[in-house]
């Protein structure tokens, strides 16, 4: 968690609501994918809602991906 030049306070806050929000969306996908949320500095001053609403953007954009290469046959091994 960076710290932008914000408090303690601040940086527990943000963790406190991406992992809430993280469990709420990004678990129950259950992807085969390991996923990295990139703190940006915005983000300490943006409401639960506003980052619950970018969450659920990535979650859908994650699970598209995930329905594609899961379409998408394995390519054979190399010689």
């Amino acid at each position: 968690m960076p710290k932008y030049k914000q408090t303690a306070v601040a940086r527990n806050r943000l963790k406190r609501r991406l992992r809430e929000l993280s469990r709420l969306h990004l678990l129950p996908a259950d992807l085969l994918a390991d996923v990295v949320l990139r703190i940006r500095p915005e983000a300490y001053n943006a409401t639960f809602a506003e980052l619950a609403s970018d969450i659920a953007r990535v979650s859908t954009q994650l699970e598209r991906w995930a329905v594609t290469t899961s379409a998408t046959p394995p390519a054979p091994p190399a010689p």
